[in-house]
């Protein structure tokens, strides 16, 4: 790409990128009928800390202290944020409903981490109140162990329920299993302009252990579970708490095994259960999806929608949304002007999105840009011709084979392994998610230095017989004129050109975080801001992330060459991208067909089926965002790499990427 034409790319992608920004805050806002602000609220921690709890707040301009308007307190899923309720955000502000929905403990930039929420030395592996000692289903968790760990096998366990469940007996305690929910709460009802007798709460997946907690202790007029647990009144006094008006969203397809009463699969058969019969109040032999039992005017109205659908999906269902408003319109008395099944939200999400990968590909005519400065201009190797360099497609497929099979048969147990157990420091690293990520790249970091080692020492022994040995520059980490050192002088070039390339886009989503109150995403979390504490978490975490990616770039774009990375051309871009597309991906591709193709087939998730429910949950729904995100990285390094001649850049710029990802919103201990 010529410079002219680099720069005419560069504007016109920066021009679009804040278009579509515009547009979105534009459907966001409802074009001036809706404010929207950040917010925070100081709290006192259990240690006597003062913390704040962060969130978004959306006001309809017709919400005065004169005309107080119904309200809905929004609560999250694990790993999300603020920003992920912006689908029911959206829709029920601009008809005319007050919505705060907030960063919880431990993720966005609320200050208080999870071990706010507290946790006991036990663990339930069935529906609270359905479980016993006798059955082995109440077990003991020990003394030892993450910390990480106890939280996440205490998700489901409240902070309401008898002593049994909420305290241990080492002393531990589930302190708060709102997750800050009942704060917001508080705050809530206070604002003059809300209507604090018509209250509604509604959250995803871990924001419906939060709801139920929050509803538990507030007088909400209705609850909205989307993706929820459901448990037997024998574990709380139902005494002293009552539930009014609640919806549960039912995802036909959801990969956590909790959230469809640990069986297998959605079926007619679950609404035949006491569960589920005692939560809707019906006492025949069985209940029926999609149907109102009770009354919404004692608050006694219970409904289980089934969305078809899965887990992570559930937040942005179109079916799921309109059953949600209609709840809420009746159950908080709000009177819409817009029809509940007419939707604005999913053109914002494309907008973001569209932004987003506008944003990432804009770096590639910026790179190019700077390669024309003299000063980076050295820093670009021609990529090597001879014949013995080149993989041929019987070699590569070969190599492509192995790659994938590591990547799938790794993936489901080490990055659950650094999920919940591995004996990390985690005061350091703090990033529950991340440390999953991070086994499983120290793991695949071994293998690819073992892979390497291995040829490069064979290529020396026949060098003795005049083959030409295996080189720094072969690997893609030295300059063409010094092949027989690790190039440091191009490794600190590299990383300046990535690190202004990766300033371009933190300017653009800081901008527009500040400016529109709406960051980079497409229903999950990618790029936004950090906080102090998040960007000394991306400094943790970034070197397993750099080394990882630098040794996968130099494996896959610069070992694995084929005849197509010396084509200069349009074809041999693409059919040089695919290649590193399947080595990068397809091992992760291949998992998700294992996951999802026997769930689609009625016999429930393939990690769950195969291995145990221990490997399925949150790293395998993660597949569905995880797998876009390769074949982006794919794209971008593919460029660079062919560009630049080495894999320093496409390393630096994808790792950071995929590390500011990880620990820019996420859980945090």
């Amino acid at each position: 790409m010529k410079t002219r034409s680099s720069l005419i790319v560069f504007i016109c992608l920066t021009v679009a990128i804040f278009a579509c920004m515009f547009i979105a805050n534009g459907i966001q806002t409802s074009w001036g009928d809706v404010s929207v602000e950040a917010v925070k609220y100081a709290f006192t921690d259990r240690s006597g800390e003062t913390q704040y709890l962060t969130g978004k707040l959306y006001k309809p301009v017709t919400a005065t202290a004169a005309n107080p308007a119904p309200a809905v307190l929004m609560l999250h899923g694990y790993q999300n944020d603020k920003e992920t309720n912006d689908a029911y955000s959206i829709e029920l502000s601009r008809r005319g409903v007050v919505v705060l929905s907030l960063d919880e403990y431990g993720h966005g930039w609320t200050t208080a981490g999870m071990t706010e929420r507290g946790w006991t030395n036990h663990k339930v592996t069935v529906n609270y109140g359905e479980d016993s000692e006798e059955a082995g289903t109440y077990k003991k968790l020990g003394s030892g162990g993450a910390l990480r760990y106890k939280i996440m096998m205490n998700f489901s366990n409240l902070s309401f329920f008898k002593d049994k469940y909420s305290k241990g007996d080492d002393g531990s305690v589930l302190y708060d299993s709102s997750m800050g929910g009942i704060k917001g709460f508080e705050v809530l009802s206070a604002y003059d302009f809300v209507d604090s007798a018509n209250i509604g709460i509604s959250g995803h997946s871990m924001g419906t252990w939060a709801s139920w907690s929050t509803a538990a202790a507030c007088p909400a007029k209705a609850v909205v579970l989307q993706c929820g647990e459901l448990f037997s009144k024998e574990a709380y006094d139902t005494n002293k708490i009552h539930f009014n008006n609640v919806l549960l969203l039912q995802a036909k397809y959801d990969e956590f095994n909790y959230f469809r009463d640990y069986e297998n699969t959605v079926t007619d058969e679950l609404m035949s259960t006491d569960l589920r019969k005692d939560f809707l109040g019906y006492t025949g032999a069985a209940a029926e999806w999609n149907k109102t039992y009770g009354s919404f005017s004692d608050g006694t109205a219970r409904r289980i929608e089934l969305i078809n659908t899965n887990h992570r999906l559930t937040t942005h269902d179109h079916h799921a949304l309109t059953a949600a408003l209609d709840w809420f319109s009746q159950a908080l008395g709000a009177k819409y002007t817009i029809a509940s099944n007419s939707h604005v939200y999913g053109i914002k999400e494309w907008l973001v999105f569209a932004a987003f990968l506008m944003a990432v590909f804009a770096m590639l005519p910026l790179m190019n840009l700077l390669l024309a400065i003299p000063y980076f201009k050295k820093s670009v190797q021609a990529l090597p011709s001879e014949p013995c360099k080149i993989k041929t497609n019987k070699q590569w497929r070969k190599g492509a084979i192995i790659t994938m099979a590591i990547s799938a048969l790794t993936y489901p147990f080490m990055t659950q392994l650094g999920h919940g157990l591995l004996p990390l420091p985690e005061g350091i690293f703090r990033m529950t998610i991340g440390n999953g990520f991070l086994s499983w790249y120290v793991l695949l970091i071994i293998i690819m230095i073992i892979t390497t080692m291995i040829p490069w020492k064979k290529s020396r022994k026949l060098a003795t017989d005049g083959a030409t040995p295996i080189n720094w520059y072969d690997i893609g980490l030295a300059p063409a004129d010094k092949t027989d050192k690790f190039g440091w002088k191009l490794f600190g070039k590299n990383a300046l050109l990535s690190l202004i390339l990766l300033g371009f886009v933190y300017i653009l989503v800081t901008i527009f975080t500040y400016a529109f109150q709406l960051d980079f995403r497409m229903i999950w979390p990618f790029l936004k801001p950090f906080t102090l504490e998040r960007f000394g978490q991306f400094c943790v975490y970034f070197p397993v992330f750099f080394v990882f990616f630098l040794l996968n770039n130099s494996k896959i774009f610069a070992q694995m060459r084929t005849k197509y990375t010396l084509q200069l051309d349009t074809k041999g871009y693409w059919q040089t991208f695919w290649r590193n597309a399947v080595c990068m991906a397809g091992g992760i591709f291949f998992i998700i067909l294992l996951e999802y193709i026997p769930f689609f087939a009625g016999l429930g998730p393939g990690a769950d089926l195969l291995f145990s429910p221990t490997f399925g949950g949150p790293f395998m729904s993660l597949l569905i965002v995880f797998f876009p995100q390769i074949l982006v990285f794919s794209l971008i390094g593919t460029y660079m790499y062919r560009k630049t001649g080495s894999v320093y850049t496409g390393a630096f710029v994808i790792s950071a990427l995929a590390c500011w990802i990880v620990t820019g919103g996420s859980a945090m201990l």
